[in-house]
């Protein structure tokens, strides 16, 4: 089973950071934004998750939760968090159990070789928990504010 427009997310359980676990019922009556990044640390994934950082207090007047995931360890997400100041929860799916049910593993091109990792892309939920818009392999530069324009938009 997989995430699609209209539907929530499936039954799961996800180690997060502070000790949370990420499941459907996370956002609890809120938007949640969903982003999905291929690794901490890295110039994009850095810059993507400072612009959400950046935009923070816009999000919560939206009444919208932000969480990023990637198969990053839990280890790996605190040092991230700490690093950037990140006021909100990462996800360890190092399982890939969300990866696979929104879909994003895909086989990219790295130094000229194929290899498997998680497509860039974010999900907006309303708040009854359904899925609302998806962004597939996009890029960084002015995503976060057009996130922000959806969310505020949204029920």
């Amino acid at each position: 089973m997989t995430v699609a427009i209209g539907k929530p997310i499936p039954p799961c359980a996800v180690p997060a950071t502070s000790g949370l676990t990420f499941g459907p019922e996370s956002a609890k009556g809120k938007k949640m934004v969903i982003y999905f990044y291929p690794k901490d640390m890295t110039p994009g994934c850095t810059a993507e998750s400072g612009e959400f950082r950046d935009h923070i207090d816009a999000f919560t007047q939206a009444n919208t939760l932000i969480v990023g995931v990637s198969r990053d360890t839990l280890k790996s997400h605190d040092n991230f968090r700490s690093k950037l100041e990140l006021p909100f929860e990462l996800v360890a799916d190092t399982e890939e159990t969300l990866c696979q049910l929104f879909n994003v593993m895909k086989m990219k091109n790295m130094y000229g070789k194929q290899v498997r990792g998680v497509e860039r892309s974010t999900f907006l939920f309303d708040s009854s928990g359904k899925l609302v818009k998806e962004w597939r392999g996009l890029k960084v530069p002015g995503h976060v504010t057009e996130v922000l324009q959806a969310a505020q938009a949204a029920n």
